[in-house]
């Protein structure tokens, strides 16, 4: 047995290999390698795949068809420490690669990666793990796994890593991170802004830049900016942008400054320590186009607060804004324009660009090539020439009237709006207005009323309301074919855009001409519907229809059923009957080309004469042709002499010649539809006036005017006779004489209630007397006239005005009290 045991004693079993090198050129064997329980063949595939993979993106992609990211994304978590670096390390460099990501996504490799940016791991783990964080959080949906990891508190520690390719790969991380708003916040929280602050004393100007490309981001937060304050951030700012050496980091760092010049706070902070002398000092002095724009920038952040705008007054920053506009740079000249507009909001500062003469150079701007150049002049120009009639007079005299005019056809959408808005400002003025028309504002006008933006159309609108508060303005709009889209505007599902087209309307219906156009067109029925909706009326559509209405008698009395004693009739109204809200009521001419029907006949009002107009022949000829607009055959008798006056003056041998030339002009001019002249009430215009006018007192003129009112229509008619009174006999009668379904007033012989009040308000508008005309129903309608009552004996009363209903039918001449029983039973019996 003894034997035995020294037999098992000098020979040994040995049950591993001696180390073996292994060497591969193939990938997919490397890939394999990744499987293997052994360390030190794990650290040098781990090395192999960061060599082969550093190489370019072909490679990654190839390792990821080979399957090496999660083998990969298992050994970063491995105990050995070389063989979690090297992964770390090949990790890192494919991260870049888009399938990567999106594998290393659905592995959750998130919470594994953070684990390892703790102070106790490798700086060179540190190194690629934060890198491959870099490449990950570019994706939203990375940054929200990131955040919620929590892997902002370890990438804001190891800010501090004495290695840089940490702190890079770290603060980029961030500043990725912190596009999004709540990391913004966090990073606040976290007491992350120190480090960022200290970051700007790297040697190495990428991480500088990427420092102030984060405090950029995160200061857009109040809170952030007020604890930025606090860590002396701003003067930090404001030592590197003292130090010529840093220049290239004056962009970044002015965008900081940028974002904490919109609270006073800063503005007071930066004025006690100087700083804003030399945040004006770079605007003046002749650096980088770029660095010029974000002091111009920071300046109008600034002045978005009226403290603010005080303060940069006093530091006259008017006049290095207007050195600024000279610079030869697009964007430079934007960002001037912008705050230019923005410091313009103080009344001080408008008045001192004038003095600076800063208005022309902006003026000149607006013919720029740049898009951004010329909506940014028209801005500008908008917050000068506001509520400024000098700064408008101004822009009138560089020609800035014809700029703007031009810039309304402009592609921009915010040029049109501002150029819009410039010339609403500058219409205050009449002379500028007239230059304006002249430049045909109007014309271009009528093109931005058909766009979809609605910044563009409430603009214009103003524009227009402001530019056709005369009747050629109003006319060019008629011409123009502005009225239709305009009109269209006042359907807009936007309230400004809607309130400011019926404010426009209004403006527009303060001519009849313009007022029967637009009814044609349907403004009366669309603004009966707004001022039908709880949600869309407001007092500008009240306004408009009101106005459109007071514009339109004959369509407000079928309407309304009332025109009060400031409603003055004129020729061409008529009374086409009660309408119903939204029905569209006809213009008379349209009611005179239809055929005789049964209806109740349009009563018109018309005593206006055929007028005769001049028509362009040779000069020799000017003088003796005149030919008549209208397209009746019936001439005033004064016409007819100087026609015939006319004709004795020509010589026999040219009169045959003449007579065609006259006749060829005739057909050659289209005359226009007008009502037919009513002689017949042209008379009792002059009899009422010999026999109404002389009279002094008010009451006396109502019955003496009732009186021939009722004489003129048949007389009166004893209230238990009416029936006998054949007044709708008498009118069929008149619609079969006259082919037409229009009667004129003054051929009724034989009138009723409605016919009877309609010719006392003509008659009564005519010479002067004061009352009203209301309709009432069954074919009833009235005048009311205010007259004072008989004097009062007892001392300290006064007469008071009283309403009375004027009887025209049954005792003509009798005036009854609103009030009273007769009067009730005169109204609706």
């Amino acid at each position: 047995m003894g034997k035995k045991v020294k037999k098992e004693t000098e020979t040994p079993v040995k049950d591993v290999f001696d180390p073996l090198p292994i060497e591969s050129k193939k990938p997919a064997t490397v890939v394999l390698m990744l499987s293997s329980p052994e360390e030190d063949i794990l650290a040098k595939a781990c090395e192999a795949i960061y060599k082969y993979a550093e190489k370019g993106d072909e490679n990654k992609s190839t390792l990821v068809g080979l399957g090496a990211v999660e083998p990969l994304s298992q050994l970063i978590s491995h105990q050995d420490q070389l063989v979690r670096r090297n992964a770390f390390m090949a990790l890192g460099v494919m991260a870049a690669n888009s399938d990567v990501k999106r594998l290393l996504v659905k592995l959750g490799i998130f919470p594994s990666i953070i684990a390892k940016l703790s102070p106790e791991e490798d700086v060179v783990v540190h190194e690629f793990a934060t890198l491959c964080l870099v490449s990950l959080s570019v994706e939203f949906t990375c940054k929200v796994k990131i955040f919620e990891s929590d892997g902002l508190d370890p990438l804001i520690k190891l800010l501090t890593s004495p290695d840089p390719d940490v702190k890079k790969n770290s603060v980029e991380c961030i500043y990725n991170l912190v596009q999004d708003f709540p990391s913004r916040m966090a990073v606040r929280e976290l007491n992350g802004i120190p480090p960022l602050l200290e970051l700007l004393n790297s040697e190495f100007p990428i991480i500088q830049q990427l420092a102030l490309r984060t405090l950029e981001s995160i200061t857009t937060d109040t809170a952030t900016r007020a604890a930025f304050r606090e860590e002396q951030g701003l003067d930090r700012l404001l030592e590197l942008l003292a130090n010529e050496e840093l220049s290239d980091l004056h962009m970044e760092a002015l965008q900081v400054i940028s974002n904490c010049l919109q609270d006073s706070e800063a503005m007071g902070l930066i004025q006690e320590t100087g700083g804003l002398e030399k945040l004006l000092q770079v605007i003046v002095k002749p650096v980088s186009p770029e660095v010029q724009m974000n002091a111009a920038t920071a300046i109008s952040r600034a002045a978005q607060n009226s403290e603010n705008k005080r303060i940069l007054h006093e530091h006259n920053v008017e006049k290095a804004l207007v050195s600024m506009l000279a610079v030869d740079h697009d964007g430079v000249r934007t960002a001037t324009c912008r705050t230019v507009a923005a410091m313009s909001e103080n009344l001080a500062c408008r008045d001192t660009f004038r003095h600076l003469e800063g208005i022309r150079p902006i003026v000149l701007l607006l013919s720029s090539e740049s898009a951004e150049v010329r909506e940014a002049a028209a801005l500008a120009l908008t917050s000068l020439t506001s509520s400024n009639q000098l700064n408008a007079y101004a822009v009138y005299e560089a020609e800035g009237d014809k700029f703007l005019v031009q810039l309304l056809q402009d592609r921009c959408q915010g040029a049109v709006a501002h150029a819009a808005a410039v010339l609403t400002n500058m219409a205050a003025q009449e002379a500028l207005r007239c230059s304006a028309l002249a430049h045909g504002a109007i014309r271009a006008l009528v093109e931005p009323l058909r766009a979809a933006n609605t910044r563009v159309a409430a603009s214009t609108t103003l524009a227009v309301a402001a530019l056709v508060c005369d009747a050629e303005g109003r006319a060019d709009l008629r011409d123009a074919g502005g009225l239709a889209p305009l009109i269209k505007l006042l359907n807009s599902n936007n309230a400004e855009v809607r309130s400011n087209a019926c404010w426009a309307v209004r403006v527009c219906a303060s001519d009849e001409p313009t007022a029967i156009e637009m009814c044609k067109l349907g403004a009366l029925e669309i603004l009966q519907e707004v001022n039908s909706s709880p949600n869309r009326q407001s007092k500008f559509s009240e306004a408009a229809l009101q106005r459109l209405l007071d514009s339109n008698l004959s369509v407000k009395y079928s309407l309304a059923g009332y025109l009060s004693s400031t409603n003055i009739t004129v020729d061409g109204f008529y009374d086409p009957g009660k309408a119903h809200a939204g029905q569209r009521v006809l213009t008379l001419e349209e009611l005179s080309k239809q055929e005789v029907n049964q209806h109740r006949p349009v009563i018109a009002v018309n005593g206006k004469p055929e007028q005769l107009v001049s028509v362009d022949l040779p000069e020799d000829k000017q003088q003796d042709s005149l030919v008549p607009t209208r397209s009746s055959s019936v001439l005033s008798k004064s016409s007819s002499k100087t026609l015939c006056r006319a004709k004795s003056r020509r010589k026999e041998d040219e009169k045959q010649k003449d007579e065609e030339e006259s006749r060829a002009v005739e057909a050659a001019v289209e005359k226009p539809w007008a009502p037919p002249y009513d002689v017949e009430f042209q008379d009792l215009v002059t009899e009422a006036a010999k026999t109404v006018l002389p009279l002094r007192d008010e009451r006396e003129q109502c019955i003496v005017l009732a009186q021939l009112v009722s004489d003129s229509m048949g007389g009166a008619v004893d209230r238990e006779k009416l029936h006998h009174f054949l007044w709708e006999l008498h009118l069929s009668e008149l619609k079969l004489e006259l082919q037409s379904n229009v009667i004129p007033i003054g051929k009724i012989r034989k009138g009723t209630f409605y016919h009877r009040a309609l010719l006392f308000k003509a008659l009564a508008d005519r010479i002067g007397v004061s009352c009203s005309l209301v309709r009432g129903d069954y074919n009833r309608a009235w005048n009311e006239v205010r007259l004072m009552e008989s004097p009062l004996k007892a001392p300290g009363r006064y007469p008071q005005p009283r309403t009375y209903v004027v009887d025209l039918l049954h005792t003509p001449g009798n005036l009854l009290r609103s009030d009273s029983p007769a009067a009730i039973q005169y109204q609706t019996i």
